[in-house]
């Protein structure tokens, strides 16, 4: 597995930042560098992800797969507890692990994500996810996948390439005139394999599932939600603020699925969160 680290190594107070279904651990560094003041900041490659490892086996490119990696990762730091925040798939594995008996997480921040995925987000996503994609330059890459992002919320041309740029890895292709030198995305395609065999019927109960472990939860949780998502329905954020932990509804206006907390007011409500008393 591989992890980015920011901050103190000798800091005891450990905040870990998971990322989300496609993406990887440096979607955190504007986040990571606003709390490495105040915590030593882990921001992990989910396997098959980034620098970490690819799986033989593509179906388990699931949660409890995740959750047992993280388990170790958390021992490799060697602290008693950790915060968490969690975007979209990240946000699934730490209700899963915070909800564990003797869970090392006391702080749990959930960036748009709960118990019930919306039906039409799934389509949305397979219409990319495991697709062949080839781009020349930064530039054309960030054009591409800006296509299919727009509900991250508005962005500078700067900071949209910066969290393009290690989303990429150098590829060829067959050019008319021999090797084209490009990008391509910087994950296996095979983390497609499991969402695609998904059934209404094992949708059903991975949600009976979460909703369960949500319900075990026990440390203070925040939710963000962008108000114009298409993952976390306002009905679902209701029902989590409900039971469980009770968990404290932010809404992002003018944001889908899901924030990136590049914003300085995104950043701003994460960090009033896990730094109150």
């Amino acid at each position: 597995m591989g992890y980015w680290e920011w901050g103190d190594a000798a800091n005891p107070r450990v905040v870990v930042c998971v990322h989300g279904l496609s993406r990887q651990g440096r979607d955190f560094d504007t986040l990571a560098r606003d709390l490495s003041s105040d915590y030593r900041v882990i921001c992990p490659d989910v396997v098959g992800r980034g620098r970490s490892g690819w799986l033989a086996d593509p179906r388990l490119y699931a949660v409890p797969t995740y959750v047992a990696d993280m388990v170790t990762l958390v021992a490799r730091l060697n602290v008693p507890e950790v915060h968490w925040v969690g975007t979209s798939m990240g946000g699934l594995i730490g209700i899963a692990l915070a909800a564990q008996q003797g869970t090392p997480i006391t702080r749990l921040v959930l960036n748009d994500v709960g118990p019930v995925i919306e039906p039409g987000f799934i389509p949305r996503v397979l219409g990319y996810l495991g697709v062949p994609a080839f781009w020349r330059t930064l530039e054309e890459a960030a054009d591409a996948t800006w296509a299919i992002s727009r509900g991250f919320g508005p962005h500078t041309r700067e900071q949209w390439q910066a969290l393009t740029r290690h989303q990429l890895v150098p590829a060829e292709q067959d050019g008319p005139a021999g090797k084209l030198s490009g990008f391509k995305p910087h994950y296996d395609p095979a983390i497609a394999v499991p969402v695609r065999a998904a059934t209404p019927e094992t949708a059903a109960a991975g949600e009976a599932m979460l909703w369960h472990l949500y319900d075990r939860i026990a440390c203070p949780t925040l939710l963000l939600r962008g108000a114009e998502s298409d993952l976390l329905s306002p009905a679902t954020a209701a029902a989590m603020a409900a039971r469980g932990p009770r968990c404290t509804v932010h809404e992002l206006p003018g944001v889908g699925h899901a924030p990136t907390l590049v914003a300085e007011d995104q950043r701003a409500v994460v960090r009033r969160f896990l730094l109150a008393p």
